[in-house]
């Protein structure tokens, strides 16, 4: 209740100051596509005084003296833009539309353009910031450069597998990740071949991976966001892109529904992508040493559109939807399918005379799944529902107030049997209610202070959980700074998935259980959510001005988890069971950028433990050691060769091993069943006295590739990719068949050429 009440005397002593002087605020686009220019910097020239663009090309100067003012807007990629401007008395806000024209001389490499003034003046920890460029950079799996292979090489993010593998994000499991596009819940961000994600690179504006302590913005996740934005269709011009390799086709096209004038008016505009995989067909000619010339049994489809609207001043207002679908059928033994979809709006709004900017959402989401295997019961899971928030940004000196309020209510159907054959079914309907309240001040450049606070009521439980949260940073010299946060944090719903499976495609979805459950240590249960705290520290370093440094170690504490209940026998036994357990590590991260050069070394240690009653083990995805080393080189007196690297080395994962076998008889009929005449099936004594307390042996693996570009006829542009996967043909192990007694291996080596035209 004190950190609740400081926030609110904070909140009202900085918004009382919000009148004072006067307000430069506006947006940034770029000329030739009318597209929003992020996170570039706006300062006034001669002054302290300068922000940063967000991700809606929007920026905001408070507490301007009156007077006559240059503002510049510098950025790497475009010319230097200067524009007079006068704060009166009278007209304390001035509103402005900036274009950027793309520079004439500006390098062709990859380029991470520096954010100084987000440096200093916002928190950022445990934050990376990821664009299409840095995406096309990593040398890319059939040639396709994802989200999914950017993502891997994040420090304190671990994937477990090419075929099914999932992302775990400092120790947190993939439902305790929210993954947001447009604002939008996505349930299954990854398809089964987990190198591709469902999102499409070129349509990306901006990504923001936040693996641990994030503000009171967000909630119902208990470990990591993961929050996707699109850009707009062009508002000048149609165009279009095309692209084949051996894995999958795609196709974009965008352009103009009414076009952008600079003389003024509004603007709207259209988005259109989908990419279809056929490598279930080609694997089978082009990779017949892959699964004994089976192929690779993965396919997937993804459509995404988006139109959008834009206001004279700024204001705009989206319309989006997708579908993406996912199928793997492996004869005879497994067939698995998903469909996700979903579709909504969101909107920005600037009101003329007041310094605020009001940002909305309204969407559905829903995602169904369908799991056979040969013992014809099958496994089905779905969960829908709808998610709507608004916010309110207060722009006031050195800093901001933002808050706002969230309604999400979804519906979890499943369908489940255990390994006895035994039955799981939930049909739930939950809403939940959210409101939140942040406030970030700058001290005269050396403190960033961010207190947060975000109220969060499951009305299916009939639970309020409170949840204050902290970040701060300290610029201890030019070149360094500190940081910290920290909050407690909660979640609603559950995955089927157990933490133990080593390989497990079906993800079932579950909502909290309605009847009390067992704390892991068997004390009274006052909670039925999943709940953790999180503390995180870090040291920002540039040593030089070409080489940043990022150490950061934390810690989650994850107090109740809440699985499946794998061990039930009989119908009334609970159907949940709990655990609690810790993740803690330390993250690495060197990045440096020199002309033509990009560099990217990451490395992580760390260790996941959870206890559940009886034993503390890890869970199956405790890597202890990852390491990370992405290359980019450009040459060529154009500038148009672009050579990529990749290399990755990573720790054993755990497993549990194997002490014998015998028949397993189903006693389903009780005291009737004869046992003397049925058939039994070979059953497994898993060493239950140290559960995971094998580990397999280390994975590396390198990924090569060369890109050629041509450039001609007006902008139209040929790209070719050369890109090698799994370099030096590395047999890095997925699993052990127990049954068959036979290894399973990761995907071999992967040489493809991808061929795309944008016009």
């Amino acid at each position: 209740m004190r950190f609740t009440a400081a926030l609110l005397v904070l909140c009202c002593s900085a918004i009382s100051l919000f009148a004072q002087n006067g307000t430069i605020r506006g947006f940034v686009y770029e000329e030739a596509s009318g597209e929003p220019v992020i996170f570039t910097n706006v300062i006034l020239k001669g002054t302290t005084m300068g922000a940063a663009t967000d991700d809606n090309g929007f920026f905001s100067i408070s507490n301007v003296p009156e007077g006559e003012y240059s503002v510049l807007v510098t950025n790497i990629e475009y010319d230097t833009l200067s524009e007079p401007v006068v704060v009166a008395k009278g007209s304390p806000i001035v509103n402005l539309k900036l274009y950027l024209a793309k520079s004439d001389i500006r390098l062709k490499e990859v380029t991470v353009t520096s954010k100084t003034q987000e440096k200093y003046e916002e928190v950022q920890i445990s934050t990376v910031t990821v664009t299409p460029k840095q995406i096309e950079a990593l040398p890319s799996v059939g040639g396709e450069p994802d989200l999914a292979q950017y993502l891997q090489v994040l420090p304190g993010v671990i994937f477990t597998g090419d075929q099914g593998g999932q992302l775990y994000i400092r120790g947190g499991a993939p439902i305790h990740n929210k993954v947001l596009l447009d604002g939008m819940v996505i349930y299954n961000p990854f398809h089964s071949i987990g190198l591709f994600s469902v999102f499409e690179t070129d349509i990306i504006r901006n990504v923001e991976v936040l693996t641990g302590g994030f503000n009171a913005e967000y909630g119902n996740r208990i470990s990591a966001i993961v929050d996707i934005t699109t850009r707009d269709g062009s508002r000048t011009g149609y165009h279009g892109k095309v692209s084949a390799s051996p894995f999958l086709g795609k196709v974009l096209l965008e352009g103009p529904l009414q076009k952008l004038r600079k003389t003024g008016g509004g603007s709207s505009s259209f988005l259109f992508t989908a990419k279809n995989s056929y490598l279930d067909r080609t694997s089978q000619s082009l990779y017949e040493y892959v699964n004994d010339g089976q192929g690779i049994p993965f396919s997937f489809l993804d459509i995404y559109g988006k139109m959008s609207f834009n206001s004279d001043g700024g204001s705009k207002f989206n319309l989006f939807g997708f579908n993406f679908r996912d199928s793997v059928n492996f004869a005879d033994v497994t067939t698995f399918a998903w469909n996700s979809f979903g579709f909504g709006s969101n909107f920005v709004v600037v009101p003329g005379n007041s310094n605020v900017l009001i940002e909305g959402i309204f969407a559905y989401s829903g995602y169904d799944i369908d799991y056979r295997e040969a013992d014809e019961k099958p496994r089905n899971s779905g969960v829908n529902g709808f998610n709507l928030g608004v916010d309110f940004t207060y722009f006031v000196p050195d800093g901001d107030v933002k808050f706002g309020f969230s309604i999400d209510g979804f519906e979890t159907d499943f369908s489940f049997f255990n390994a006895i054959g035994v039955e799981y079914q939930q049909n739930q309907f939950t809403t939940e209610l959210g409101a939140f309240v942040k406030y970030r001040k700058v001290f005269n450049r050396k403190l960033v202070l961010e207190p947060s606070l975000r109220i969060q009521y499951y009305s299916s439980l009939g639970t309020v959980s409170p949840e204050p949260r902290l970040g701060l940073k300290y610029n201890a010299a030019d070149r360094v700074r500190l940081k910290f946060a920290g909050g407690f944090y909660s979640q609603n719903l559950i995955d089927t998935r157990s933490d133990r499976d080593v390989v497990n495609l079906f993800n079932g979805f579950l909502s909290g259980p309605d009847e009390a459950i067992e704390t892991p240590d068997r004390s009274e249960d006052s909670h039925r959510l999943q709940k953790a705290w999180h503390v995180v520290g870090g040291v920002e370093v540039d040593a030089t001005d070409n080489l940043e440094l990022t150490v950061e170690p934390y810690l989650k504490r994850f107090t109740q988890l809440i699985n499946i209940n794998r061990q039930k026998l009989f119908p009334n036994d609970p159907d949940f069971a709990t655990e609690n357990g810790d993740a803690f590590g330390i993250d690495f991260l060197a990045k440096y950028e020199r002309r033509r050069w990009y560099a990217w070394v990451a490395y992580s240690i760390a260790k996941v433990t959870r206890f559940d009653g009886e034993q503390t083990y890890p869970p199956h995805y405790d890597r202890r050691h990852n390491a990370n080393i992405v290359l980019s080189y450009v040459l060529g007196d154009k500038k148009d060769i672009e050579l990529g690297a990749r290399w990755n080395l990573g720790s054993g994962f755990p497993f549990t091993q194997t002490s014998g076998f015998y028949e397993s008889i189903d006693l389903q009929d009780g005291i009737g069943t004869d046992y003397t005449t049925q058939n039994g099936t070979l059953g497994i004594i898993y060493n239950d006295d140290e559960l995971n307390g094998g580990r397999l042996p280390y994975y590396h693996r390198l990924d090569l590739s060369a890109k050629k570009i041509w450039n001609f006829l007006n902008e139209n542009r040929l790209e070719t990719t050369l890109s090698v996967t799994n370099a030096y043909d590395r047999e890095n192990i997925f699993y052990f068949d127990r049954i068959r007694a036979e290894r399973v291996n990761q995907l071999p080596i992967l040489p493809s050429l991808t061929v795309s035209f944008e016009f």
